[in-house]
């Protein structure tokens, strides 16, 4: 999964996970951050974040996200998929480095 927002914080994935996500430092051509100004208070809750990332597609090669490749298991990433809730949908996106990744974007 490709994280660019909360889910990289170390006390987070501790949070979610019970444990710190092995990962890699890695970017999202093509795609432009912006921010969610109201979240889902369960996850705010579990982020202790009210204004949380949230990318877009833009079409430009130029663009890039910077962000973290981290690796989930199938059960892990239900959890991310519970926390990320109704404000972003989960999607498969190629990297800068070439990897496939789950990314969540705006719903």
């Amino acid at each position: 999964m490709f994280s660019y927002g909360t889910l990289q914080d170390e006390a987070v994935q501790q949070r979610l996970f019970g444990r710190t996500l092995p990962g890699v430092a890695d970017a999202l051509p093509g795609y432009r951050m912006d921010w969610l100004e109201e979240r889902d208070a369960a996850a705010v809750s579990a982020s202790g974040i009210v204004r949380h990332p949230v990318v877009r597609a833009s079409g430009q090669a130029q663009d890039r996200v910077p962000g973290t490749l981290l690796w989930l298991s199938a059960a892990e990433l239900a959890q991310a998929d519970a926390y990320e809730a109704g404000d972003y949908r989960r999607v498969r996106v190629r990297l800068a480095s070439g990897a496939d990744a789950w990314l969540y974007e705006e719903a």
